[in-house]
This record gives structure tokens, sequence and C-alpha cells, in this order.
């Protein structure tokens, strides 16, 4: 499920947003709230999905393709080979 992929995306700066209108704290409608993970449609998650999903890959051996990074590569050692292509949509 692609939304569930970009909730759990780390994120490496500070980002904030406003409070959602439903949910404000009565008193307390003019603070803010840092988010701790990625939120989809955040202009970050896509970003933050493709790293957490490199950093998960290479971990299986599969090869980053210096020309086009969405094209990951494994060859076993009786030469069959798997390609992968990673579409962040």
């Amino acid at each position: 499920d692609v939304k569930t992929a970009f909730l759990n995306g780390n994120l490496e700066e500070e980002v904030y947003m406003n409070q959602p209108q439903r949910f404000s704290c009565k008193g307390k409608e003019h603070m803010v709230c840092k988010l701790k993970k990625s939120l989809y449609r955040l202009k970050q998650a896509s970003r933050q999905w493709y790293l957490k999903f490199n950093e998960t890959i290479v971990t299986f051996e599969f090869k980053k393709n210096t020309v086009d990074r969405c094209i990951y590569l494994k060859v076993s050692g009786d030469g069959l080979s798997c390609v992968l292509y990673v579409d962040d949509m």
C-alpha cells in the first residue's frame, strides 16, 4: 500500500505543520505540530520513501545502477540475475 509506505519514512529535517482544523486544542490554536514521521503528500515523502527502500534493498545485495537510479541488479553465483525497477510514482 503506497500510502502506508509513505507514512513509514523518517524525516531528516525538522518539519512543522498547522494543526488540523478539527483536531486543534482549545486555547492552543496558535501552536503548530512537529512531525516525527513522513506524511502522505508531504514534499519530502517520496525522497524519504526512496531512501528507506534503498537502504533495505542493498541489504539483499542488490546494486544500484549508476546511470538510472531506479534500476537495481543482483547477480547470483550461478550467473542468474534479477533486475528491479523502482518508480517513485
